[in-house]
């Protein structure tokens, strides 16, 4: 039964993809048949091998050692401001942003993170039917995040015509910056954060080569990376302050959503009799149920994967953890799967905001496409899903 739901669900997301493509005649069947073969095997090497086990595992434990060090610089600010034995979510799961970020910009100081990005993107512009530069940002998005990716092609921005800037918001909008994996890994089981990491990469040009096809001339396939020269200090201050302003903002974000969210499903409960997060899970149930959720839990899972999309990531993860006890295993981690990525309204807003603080005019050209990106992003989180669904 699982795999007629599998075939249903690309069926489904293919269809969806298709119904909005700018340019049906020109989608490119054989890159997207590779990437779908390179999803389903990478997935079932890291969920169903000791090959993928050990993989793991070792990036698991070195996210564990990463959030123990941070412990060490927040306890010394912090110590003795926690009640002893309860967790803080401010502490334990934001605040070591700060000390992956710092990691990173000492990465990317030490010339690192360049060249990895840039010859990974290279491989990928081999087998995605996409250009250079849109290989490039899809890595490099999964590394410094939705916003900050675009000020290394700051240069190119204003030379992009709206087909590829869709496709590098799309890249930015289904991956999730590496400074805040540790911040995952607290709240959901790492193998799915990291095997989730691994299909959005692909999905996110699986999609795009749907909704947006085109083709890029070498002349046009270049890339300029963009970086600023620093010494190491001043990086290292900036990333620990970038570090912190996320954090810091992903807890304003939290406050807010959170809140408006309760005030909304109290308000909903007193005219209707039922809560607008269950309205949203009703409307999303179907959606579940295709990629792999049992009937019986569909609207549970539905209403995370819409308070995903309404909220952000950290919300849903919130109540996934509140639920998951009522669900089953093979559950939790489909809906795992999908919630690992950047795609919500509110993400809209701060790509938006990015390309516009670099170049106005390439960004009210992303606010144009907003709700297409965001929709396209969606289909990213579906299509991971579904096959994270299969492999478990």
């Amino acid at each position: 039964m699982k795999y007629i739901l599998f075939i249903a669900a690309l069926v489904i997301i293919f269809l969806f993809a298709y119904i909005a493509s700018n340019n049906k005649k020109q989608i490119k069947i054989k890159p997207v048949s590779i990437m779908l073969v390179l999803q389903l095997l990478l997935t079932f090497l890291l969920l169903n091998t000791e090959i993928g086990l050990i993989v793991i595992r070792g990036i698991s434990g070195m996210f564990e050692h990463l959030l123990q060090y941070a412990a060490d610089g927040i306890n010394f600010v912090f110590g003795g401001l926690a009640n002893k034995g309860e967790m803080s979510f401010f502490l334990n799961v934001l605040l070591p942003i700060v000390f992956i970020s710092v990691l990173i910009g000492i990465a990317q100081h030490i010339r690192i993170l360049p060249f990895i990005i840039r010859y990974l993107g290279l491989l990928l512009s081999k087998v995605n039917g996409l250009g250079k530069l849109e290989s490039y940002n899809a890595v490099a998005s999964a590394v410094f995040g939705q916003s900050e990716v675009f000020i290394s092609v700051k240069k190119q921005l204003g030379f992009l015509p709206e087909r590829r800037l869709y496709t590098l918001c799309t890249s930015a909008m289904s991956t999730v910056s590496a400074s805040i994996l540790g911040a995952y890994m607290t709240m959901i089981d790492p193998k799915y954060v990291i095997t989730a990491l691994v299909l959005n990469l692909f999905g996110g040009f699986i999609i795009a080569n749907i909704i947006n096809p085109y083709e890029v001339k070498d002349e046009e396939d270049i890339i300029e990376i963009q970086e600023e020269k620093q010494t190491f200090f001043e990086m290292l201050g900036e990333y620990i302050m970038d570090g912190f302003k996320v954090a810091i903002i992903v807890g304003a974000m939290l406050i807010g959503f959170v809140a408006l969210i309760s005030a909304i499903n109290h308000v909903f409960e007193m005219i209707f009799g039922i809560s607008f997060q269950m309205i949203l899970g009703y409307v999303f149930a179907p959606f579940a149920f295709i990629i792999g959720v049992p009937v019986s839990e569909a609207v549970k899972a539905g209403t995370i994967m819409a308070t995903k999309l309404v909220s952000n990531e950290f919300v849903a993860m919130i109540d996934l953890g509140k639920v998951a006890g009522s669900l089953s295993s093979r559950t939790v981690g489909i809906i795992s799967v999908f919630l690992v990525s950047f795609a919500n309204f509110s993400s809209i807003g701060i790509i938006t905001g990015a390309v516009k603080g670099l170049n106005e005019k390439k960004g009210n050209q992303v606010a144009k496409f907003g709700l297409k990106l965001l929709y396209g992003a969606t289909l990213v989180s579906l299509l991971s899903a579904a096959i994270a669904g299969i492999m478990l």
